[in-house]
């Protein structure tokens, strides 16, 4: 298992090794003791899977202590751009943002620690995303920050994304006040 360490405290890329042969490919994308070992917190709750055609952007998500969620993420099918925003207050980085494309085909994983919002646009029809959680989805706790606020700057390289009425409902990030 290969990290990559990001400039954002505890963001973490993780690359996995892939065996491949004629028949495919095989790597392990979960071992509790293994993910330890690399200083990610491996108590996830919860896995949440989405299926969405291109074009879609769903977030920047996050929930509030102490519903907090530590997420890692990757691609299972297709690709998406991939969007962590920094809401922790005490970071040198603290309303920054990460953004990576992740696929299928490069298996690269992303653990996103709490106090993230996260977000995502698919950039193939038919994308699969799966992520594991740290806390159970508690709806009283979620927000939701524009995802094009012109304060964040985030390039997720379209004008026009398909959103859920949740997401075009996002609060401008000045509006937001971090408990982080």
């Amino acid at each position: 298992m290969q990290i990559t360490t990001t400039p954002f405290n505890g963001l973490i890329l993780v690359q996995p090794p892939v065996f491949s042969d004629s028949r495919g490919y095989f790597f392990e994308s979960w071992n509790r003791q293994k993910f330890l070992d690399l200083g990610i917190p491996a108590d996830f709750v919860q896995d949440n899977q989405s299926g969405s055609i291109g074009n879609v952007i769903r977030g920047l998500h996050v929930q509030l202590p102490p519903h907090a969620q530590g997420k890692l993420v990757r691609v299972i099918r297709g690709a998406v751009l991939d969007v962590a925003l920094d809401l922790r207050r005490n970071e040198p980085t603290f309303g920054q943002h990460f953004s990576i494309r992740l696929s299928a085909k490069d298996h690269q994983m992303l653990y996103i620690p709490e106090g993230f919002a996260h977000g995502f646009r698919t950039l193939e029809n038919d994308t699969v995303f799966f992520y594991k959680c740290s806390s159970h989805y508690h709806q009283a706790s979620e927000r939701t920050i524009q995802w094009d606020d012109p304060a964040l700057g985030i390039d997720w390289g379209t004008n026009a994304p398909i959103l859920s009425e949740k997401d075009q409902a996002g609060i401008l990030f000045r509006d937001f006040h971090s408990p982080f």
